[in-house]
C-alpha cells in the first residue's frame, strides 16, 4: 500500500489535550471486522466481551521522565534534549535528539539544572536529527541515575501543542506500568483502571505481560510512498515463558487473545513461530505492519484512534482491513471521538 492512502481529514480540535477524568470512561467504538459494523460505547463496557478464559496482552513498559532542558556552553543558546536509549551505563552514553539540532556539533558541552547540575559531551552524530552525548558525571550510578529523573520532565508529544503538566507524569502511564524505559507510552493501556481489570479478571480473563519500548520512531513522519521502503527505529522488547504460555494455551483453548495496543500486537507477531506459536524473546524488534497482513495470534485488538499517515494507523488498518478502518475513521471523526495519546478507544472483534 502507499503512504497516501492512509490520510484522512482530521480536525485539529479532536486531538484531545487531556485525558477523560476518569480512565476507564474514554468512549470506546466497538468495530466487527467480518460484518463492518460499529457500536458506539464507553470503555468499561469492555466487559461485555470478555468470556472465561480470555487473555488480555498487555505492554508493562514505563515511560521515563526523558526531555531535559539545558544551555549550550558558552553561548547559553537553549537546548531540548530527549533521552533515547542508554548506550552504555558505565560510561553514561546515551542516545538523544536535540533540538534545534543545527547548533550542535560533536565536542559541544550542554549544561542541564541549577548551577550547572549536570554536564553533557556531544561525542558523535548519528543521524540528521540524532546525536550520542556522554554525560559527565562523577558520582555513582544510582545517583546519576536520580539527577536525570529530577531535572527530567514527561516527554508528552509534541503534536499536543501544549506544555507539560503536573498531571501528566502520572497520566502518560498506565497503571500497570513497571519497566521503565519507553519514551512514549503504550496509549491503548491508559484506558485500564484498576476496577475494571479485577472486574476482567472475576469474569475469568487474565493479563499477560510483555514489554516493549515505544521509541520516538513512532512519532517521525514516514517519508517514502511505498510502504515497503519504510525503515523504521528498532524497539527493545522481552516476553518472557509465562507470557508466552498464557497466550499459547488461550489459543489452544479458541479463547479469545485481546491484544492491548499496536506495541503489543507487534510483540507478539515478533515472536511468533511458523507454527503460530509464540515463543519466549528478548531482544530488538523493528517489525513494520502494513496491510496486507495475516495475523496469527491475537483475534481482537485494543488501540486509539490515530494520526494520518502513521504507522499505528497502518498496524491497525492490518489488523481491522483497510477498507473497515477507514469506514471507521471517517465514523470517528462525524461522531468527534478523540484522537491522540489521550484519546477515545477502539475495540476491534
Amino acid at each position: 500500500m502507499k503512504l497516501s492512502q492512509f490520510k484522512f481529514n482530521l480536525p485539529s480540535e479532536l486531538i484531545a489535550l487531556q485525558p477523560t477524568q476518569n480512565r476507564d470512561e474514554a468512549r470506546l467504538m466497538v468495530v466487527d471486522r467480518k460484518t463492518g459494523k460499529i457500536e458506539h460505547r464507553i470503555f468499561k463496557d469492555l466487559v461485555d466481551y470478555v468470556t472465561d478464559g480470555d487473555v488480555f496482552v498487555i505492554n508493562n513498559t514505563k515511560v521515563f521522565p526523558a526531555k531535559l532542558y539545558g544551555e549550550k556552553e558558552k553561548t547559553g543558546a537553549k537546548i531540548e534534549v530527549l533521552l533515547l536509549r542508554e548506550l552504555d551505563p558505565e560510561s553514561r552514553l546515551w542516545d538523544v535528539l536535540v533540538d534545534p539540532a543545527r547548533k550542535i556539533r560533536i565536542g559541544n558541552k550542554l549544561y542541564f539544572g541549577e548551577g550547572d547540575e549536570l554536564v553533557s559531551e556531544v561525542i558523535d552524530n548519528t543521524t540528521s536529527r540524532g546525536r550520542t552525548l556522554r554525560f559527565l558525571y562523577d558520582g555513582t550510578y544510582d545517583e546519576f541515575k536520580k539527577t536525570l529523573a529530577s531535572l527530567g520532565h514527561t516527554p508528552i508529544p509534541r503534536e499536543l501543542n501544549r506544555d507539560e503538566e503536573p498531571e501528566d507524569a502520572e497520566n502518560f502511564q498506565t497503571i500497570y506500568a513497571k519497566v521503565e524505559g519507553a519514551v512514549s507510552a503504550p496509549t491503548a493501556g491508559m484506558h485500564f483502571s484498576k476496577i475494571l481489570m479485577k472486574r476482567i479478571e472475576l469474569l475469568g480473563g487474565t493479563f499477560a505481560e510483555l514489554t516493549l519500548h515505544p521509541g520516538m520512531g513512532n512519532f517521525r513522519d514516514i517519508e517514502v510512498e511505498d510502504l515497503t521502503k519504510h525503515k523504521p527505529d528498532s524497539e527493545e522488547m522481552l516476553i518472557d515463558e509465562e507470557c508466552a504460555n498464557l497466550v499459547n494455551e488461550a489459543n489452544a483453548r479458541r479463547n479469545n487473545v485481546f491484544a492491548v495496543g499496536t506495541t503489543s500486537l507487534k510483540a507478539l507477531e515478533t515472536a511468533m513461530t511458523i507454527g503460530g506459536k509464540i515463543k519466549p524473546f528478548k531482544g530488538w524488534t523493528n517489525k513494520f505492519i502494513f496491510p496486507p497482513y495475516n495475523f496469527s495470534v491475537a483475534n481482537r485488538m485494543i488501540t486509539n484512534f490515530h494520526l494520518p499517515k502513521s504507522s499505528m494507523m497502518m498496524e491497525v488498518a492490518a489488523f481491522a482491513g483497510y477498507d473497515v478502518l477507514m469506514k471507521a475513521y471517517k465514523e470517528a471523526v462525524a461522531e468527534k471521538y478523540r484522537f491522540f495519546t489521550y484519546g477515545d478507544a477502539m475495540l476491534i472483534i
